[in-house]
């Protein structure tokens, strides 16, 4: 659906099963257009609703628990502009430190920290971000970075992608590791945290055609992370020597064939798979690859 000129933001909550939530009345966070403000987060584990005694450890958890939650809205830490930590005792906050800083050294948002109660005595830190899905740029500083797969983990980390994105071809670990000995494949990381991939395949054929695929998970679509691994797959093929670039849409993925469209591509074939029921697009990029 289009958004209307002068709509409110598009809003939702994002609950994480705790039962604090349920019994007074509130979600881990919310999702408000581009804004996401989560909720004061304790070191409870949810899954078993049981806490540390280690401040440290309540730390780690209170962390785990907003990283699960910034990830369901489709940003990161990176993506944090404000934190507010609140103990009841300010000689706990010191050992957190290094903690807090392994996320938040790189990232350097706002912070407060205030000393109050906490609603149960178990619980001693509590944290609470703001955090902005604005457009993310590649580059130097930038908190996007793509990589050469290279190793089993990061494999298994672009086979993910690639089966969310398209599960009527779903591979294999083995499938996987083949397409890294004729592909080149790379990963892209906001953050820590993985959100895309891309494929090129070398040139072939009369006309050096170079297939470029470009995938981004569904929450982290909309942020300009397409097109940084479109931009840097296209810049390979031409190393490379291609003459001409294509690319291949899953014809149900209305997302990726507008992505397409919008940088210049144009449709040249579509088919079906033999024993297959999912219709594919052959695009090619219209203007060639200068």
């Amino acid at each position: 659906m289009t958004k209307r000129q002068g709509a409110p933001p598009v809003r939702r909550a994002i609950v994480s099963g705790s039962t604090f939530e349920e019994r007074i009345g509130y979600a881990r966070a919310v999702v408000d257009g581009d804004r996401v403000h989560v909720s004061g987060t304790t070191g409870f584990d949810y899954a078993s609703m049981t806490i540390s005694g280690d401040v440290v450890e309540q730390a780690e958890q209170c962390l785990r628990n907003i990283g699960a939650a910034l990830a369901e809205a489709g940003c990161t830490f990176a993506d944090v502009v404000r934190v507010r930590y609140l103990l009841p005792a300010r000689e706990d906050f010191e050992p957190c430190w290094p903690v807090l800083r392994r996320t938040f050294g790189r990232v350097r948002p706002a912070a407060t920290m205030t000393v109050c109660g906490l609603a149960d005595e178990r619980m001693r830190i509590e944290i609470e971000v703001d955090a902005r899905r604005g457009t993310v740029e590649a580059g130097a500083g930038s908190a996007l970075r793509i990589e050469t797969v290279a190793g089993d983990a990061m494999v298994e980390e672009w086979r993910h992608v690639h089966n969310v994105i398209v599960p009527p071809a779903a591979m294999t670990p083995d499938e996987a590791r083949e397409r890294v000995g004729r592909n080149r494949l790379a990963n892209a990381y906001l953050g820590d945290v993985l959100v895309g991939c891309s494929t090129v395949r070398p040139p072939g054929g009369e006309e050096r055609a170079a297939t470029v695929i470009a995938r981004t998970l569904p929450a982290y679509r909309g942020r300009g992370i397409g097109t940084a691994l479109y931009e840097e797959g296209l810049a390979h093929a031409r190393v490379l020597g291609a003459g001409a670039v294509e690319t291949v849409v899953l014809a149900a993925n209305a997302d990726g064939l507008r992505f397409a469209g919008a940088r210049g591509f144009v449709e040249k074939e579509r088919y079906v798979l033999d024993g297959e029921h999912e219709e594919w697009v052959d695009l090619t990029l219209s203007a060639g690859p200068e």
